[in-house]
């Protein structure tokens, strides 16, 4: 099966992967608009990551159906319904230094450090979004409970 490339590296098929979608027999796949924003993501947040850490990595979360990000408790405004959000990390890369990169080199709507420890430095997930026009620059650590600005 030939898979669509919104990038260089980066897949339709990878940003849309859900194995909960799989198991539960859920649709969940973009519209032409979440799509385009999916690309317009990879273009300017995973290109520039790839290229700046020189290795290849899978994002653990893309574009997710309105009725898949219920299952996982997300809320029903998260960027990933629209295609502008994605979950990742860099095998061998502490996640703050991966967050202090993108924060400081790359234009962001929405940087959250998600359940980061310091104590640990593999602990936790990048969260970050992009969307056309206006973006906020944002950037944030969730630890659970509360957000806090980095």
């Amino acid at each position: 099966m030939k898979q669509e490339l919104l990038t260089k590296h980066f897949t339709l098929n990878e940003l849309t992967h859900s194995s909960l979608a799989l198991r539960r027999g859920l649709y969940n796949q973009p519209d032409v608009e979440a799509a385009s924003n999916l690309t317009r993501l990879a273009r300017h947040i995973l290109e520039p990551v790839r290229a700046h850490f020189a290795r290849p990595f899978r994002p653990s979360s893309g574009f997710r159906s309105l009725a898949v990000n219920r299952l996982l408790g997300s809320k029903d405004s998260s960027q990933h319904i629209t295609g502008q959000a994605v979950d990742f990390e860099l095998a061998g890369i502490p996640n703050r230094l991966l967050a202090d990169w993108i924060k400081d080199n790359l234009v962001f709507d929405q940087l959250i450090l998600e359940f980061y420890r310091p104590e640990e430095p593999a602990s936790g997930w990048v969260h970050c979004s992009y969307r056309a026009g206006d973006n906020r620059q944002q950037s944030l650590i969730f630890d659970g409970t509360t957000y806090r600005e980095f």
